[in-house]
Parts: structure tokens; C-alpha cells; sequence
């Protein structure tokens, strides 16, 4: 008497299998390449730009953790409306931004910014939008600050100088 499983049992199994196996090497997959992105030796950062043609720094805003577009063409710093509201900002005033997608109305507030590498900011004027996404965009008011360079997909920041 053998107690032999069912051959619809072996086949699920074995597919799950596989699916888990393909899950975990996509997430292998995932973190080494946000790993090749983004790097620190020394007082140097770079920044490789990502698959979505930005340059991604991770950071945290109040403590936080997000991952900031790092926005050139931006005089200051932007969060979305929907940020602000979950880390419960203090609204100092009204605002009209203009975007790439024309003139929207904000709201001014202060914010602790730190960013990977050692780079931070206490108390920065930011502005946070409605609509704006879930990538906040680091804007020259921090970018200005510092001494950059771009070049063949790649953002090299000196952090000291």
C-alpha cells in the first residue's frame, strides 16, 4: 500500500516552486541594481541614472525614509500634498509654483532633509504639491550647495570641497 500523492498536488507544487524561486531572483535582481545605482566612497557619491531616466538619491524627510528625484531644472524642493499630510507639516503659507505642467498652487513648509552620504538640511523651505507623485523632487536650493558634475549616465557629487 503506497500512499501516493496526487499528480495535481506534484505539478502545483512544483510550479510554486518555480514561481518563488523567480520571485526571490527578480528581488535579488531589484536590490543589486539599486545597489549599482547609487554609491558612496569616500566624499564622493554617484548616482547612476535609473531605468526611468532620473537620478534617484535616498534620503529621509523628518525621519522619513524617500527617494528624492534629483530635479536640476527645480529652483527649490518639492513634496507631494500627500507627504506633507502624513508627516503632519506645519503649513507657513500659500505658494504658485511654476512646473513643467504649468502654474499650481502649494503650500510653503520646513522640513528636515538628510540624504545618503552625509548631505542634510535643517529646517529647508519646501513646497508641497497636490498631484506631485510619490518621488520627492530635490530641487538647487540643496543641489547648489554642492559641487556636481554629470556625465554618460552618471551624477558625481563632492560632498566636500
Amino acid at each position: 500500500m503506497s500512499a501516493e500523492l496526487p499528480r495535481t498536488f506534484k505539478v502545483t507544487t512544483v510550479w510554486l516552486l518555480v514561481a518563488a524561486a523567480l520571485f526571490l531572483g527578480v528581488q535579488w535582481w531589484q536590490q543589486r541594481n539599486q545597489a549599482l545605482r547609487f554609491q558612496v566612497q569616500g566624499d564622493v557619491v554617484e548616482i547612476r541614472r535609473g531605468d526611468d531616466g532620473h537620478y534617484h538619491w535616498p534620503g529621509r524627510i523628518n525621519g522619513r525614509e524617500v527617494d528624492f528625484l534629483v530635479d536640476t531644472g527645480a529652483t527649490g524642493t518639492a513634496i507631494s500634498a500627500a507627504l506633507a499630510r502624513e508627516l503632519r507639516l506645519e503649513t507657513l503659507g500659500d505658494v504658485r509654483s511654476h512646473t513643467a505642467g504649468g502654474v499650481v498652487n502649494g503650500q510653503v513648509m520646513r522640513v528636515d532633509l538628510v540624504l545618503q552620504g552625509g548631505v542634510s538640511a535643517q529646517g529647508l523651505r519646501v513646497v508641497a504639491l497636490p498631484g506631485l507623485g510619490d518621488n520627492p523632487l530635490l530641487g538647487m536650493d540643496v543641489l547648489s550647495r554642492l559641487r556636481w558634475q554629470q556625465s554618460d549616465g552618471k551624477l558625481r557629487i563632492e560632498l566636500r570641497h
